[in-house]
């Protein structure tokens, strides 16, 4: 079964190691305790909508992005399938091209292409 807390702190733990910054530093900038975010980040709390916001605040990532991820994630996981196109702007500011890992699932079979 997938917990979306699980995908959300999956998520957010991929964004800030992906940016080489501590769970510290990204709990001072979000004004939210270590342990919590650490929690949060393992998927034992579910964090509210405010926090969450904090949260991509200070990994300077956009809460729609964060969901977006975490949406297509979960889509994957229950073999759903999502849309392949990502913002070109999102992709070259984030680092990553997320359709291009998207794909890479289609050829894998894990998702199926319905659409």
């Amino acid at each position: 079964m997938v917990v979306l807390r699980h995908e959300i702190g999956d998520v957010l733990r991929d964004v800030r190691q992906r940016q080489g910054r501590t769970l510290r530093e990204v709990s001072h900038n979000a004004r939210v305790s270590l342990g919590y975010l650490s929690e949060v980040e393992r998927g034992q709390k579910e964090a509210s909508s405010e926090l969450l916001s904090s949260i991509c605040s200070a990994l300077d990532v956009p809460l729609s992005l964060m969901l977006r991820e975490v949406s297509d994630r979960l889509a994957i996981a229950e073999g759903v399938a999502v849309p392949d196109t990502v913002p070109q702007e999102f992709s070259a500011r984030y680092g990553r091209d997320l359709n291009e890992e998207l794909s890479e699932e289609l050829n894998k079979g894990l998702v199926s292409n319905s659409f």
